[in-house]
């Protein structure tokens, strides 16, 4: 297996997560499977970096000096909002040459800024997807997964689903047994798909200011199962069902049957990922009554079948499989 060379870009400002979660699983994958990753971190001039939250890191050389990777990763931060033309220069310079292009969270920005976006669609931090967009309207901006591969580019959403993206990537490169092997030994979830929402249902929608409605969506979060058609949630908000579908989209921003839709899809991938209930059961108990309706949903959405969820994303305790041990390190 020919061995992989990661280039980690380093500038003032990075997000220190957006290098260090990364590269820790890429680092844990090479100790594993001895000869696939060789890490090089390089910033501008070769010198020091000071990140976001003061932390300083030393780069292993200069930009200019570094040799084409097989995969640039970009991270973010705070460095992102003001960056040094010469590192968006540099970016879309070497950008185009290397086989592989990462961005985690606003690295998307600098990416972007170097034209190696247009065409494609991407992600990054759902509080810079507006900006992305209205900045760079030539990138199909997607605010709703943690990651998203178009091609040989590869963008992730906020900080720590760098960190997905990079056990995806191990598992393409290397096998799922790998990325499990790490997973557990950074004591991660081997579990989170690509166009998962970067937020719950709960959090994607916005708490409701009226009592009645706030009680409507909790009632929902907690009976999947039960009658959640809009006249019945206006009954229980003593509303008309016009005027509570209106007032729910005002209040949360989506309607209540997109609502409905999240809460169920997250509560039959919960039952799927963390018990032994068999299809029919999750189906039933998260309100979608036959299978036949709930493989639809997850189809549309996740694009895989419920089974085939389960099996790649149960929690790696629940694998039952045996597995190979990384080398003790201190940390």
């Amino acid at each position: 297996m020919p061995q992989r060379t990661l280039l980690f870009v380093l500038f003032d400002g990075v997000q220190s997560l957006d290098v260090t979660g990364p590269l820790e699983v890429f680092a844990g994958a090479e100790k594993h499977t001895h000869g696939t990753y060789r890490i090089r971190t390089a910033s501008l001039d070769g010198g020091p970096v000071r990140t976001s939250s003061g932390l300083t890191l030393v780069p292993d050389e200069a930009l200019t000096a570094a040799a084409d990777p097989h995969t640039l990763l970009v991270p973010g931060g705070e460095g992102t909002r003001h960056p040094d033309p010469r590192l968006v220069d540099w970016l879309r310079a070497r950008g185009p040459r290397v086989p592989r292009l990462v961005s985690v969270c606003t690295g998307a920005i600098l990416v972007a800024a170097a034209g190696l976006l247009d065409g494609r669609r991407a992600t990054t931090h759902w509080a810079y997807c507006d900006k992305l967009a209205r900045d760079h309207p030539a990138v199909a901006v997607d605010p709703e997964p943690i990651f998203v591969r178009d091609g040989r580019v590869a963008t992730s959403a906020g900080v720590t689903s760098g960190i997905d993206l990079a056990l995806a990537l191990v598992e393409e490169d290397l096998d799922r047994d790998v990325a499990l092997a790490v997973a557990r030994h950074l004591v991660v979830f081997l579990r989170r798909p690509g166009n998962q929402a970067q937020f719950s249902a709960q959090l994607a929608a916005q708490t409701a200011q009226r009592a009645p409605l706030r009680e409507v969506q909790r009632w929902i979060t907690e009976h999947p199962a039960g009658d959640l058609t809009v006249e019945a949630l206006a009954a229980r908000a003593r509303l008309s069902p016009r005027h509570f579908a209106r007032a729910f989209r005002e209040e949360t921003g989506m309607t209540p049957g997109r609502y409905v839709d999240r809460v169920r899809l997250e509560h039959a991938r919960r039952l799927l990922e963390d018990t032994p209930d068999n299809i029919e059961e999750v189906a039933r108990a998260s309100g979608y009554g036959t299978p036949e309706a709930m493989r639809r949903a997850f189809v549309k959405t996740l694009g895989t079948a419920p089974a085939e969820y389960r099996r790649r994303f149960r929690p790696a305790i629940a694998d039952g499989r045996p597995h190979r041990p990384l080398p003790a390190q201190v940390g």
